[in-house]
């Protein structure tokens, strides 16, 4: 079987995935996954699909994440992660889609606007 490949996003953050039979290694812009991620948190949310699916030892993971944070690449390799072992076997996805790992979180940063500080936030309003 050769290597499968899809493409996660979260926010700004972009991660294609590359998964292949293998031993379970995981390596994220050529290091280690608790070596690119520090809390158990974010290593979580990555290993997520593989554990729902009974396959943290069947498959090779490599990533190539850009943009974003930290939080944000995590997501992204998830989604990505999820979509690439549903086109290896379309049966993971019954049980990745009623967990949300199917879903491409829309939420972006909202933009700045003429003639406020911020998104929302306006200036100081004086009457006198």
């Amino acid at each position: 079987m050769s290597t499968t490949h899809a493409i996660g996003r979260r926010k700004t953050s972009v991660a294609r995935v590359y998964v292949k039979p293998g031993k379970g290694a995981i390596t994220i812009n050529q290091r280690e996954l608790t070596n690119y991620f520090s809390t158990g948190t974010l290593q979580y949310k990555v290993r997520q699909p593989l554990s729902m699916t009974d396959n943290l030892t069947n498959y090779d993971v490599t990533v190539n994440v850009e943009g974003g944070g930290i939080t944000g690449q995590a997501e992204a390799i998830r989604l990505g992660l999820s979509r690439a072992l549903c086109e290896i076997n379309p049966e993971f996805r019954a049980t990745l889609k009623p967990e949300g790992l199917m879903t491409r979180d829309p939420r972006m940063v909202e933009r700045k606007k003429f003639g406020q500080k911020k998104a929302r936030k306006r200036f100081q309003f004086s009457k006198r």
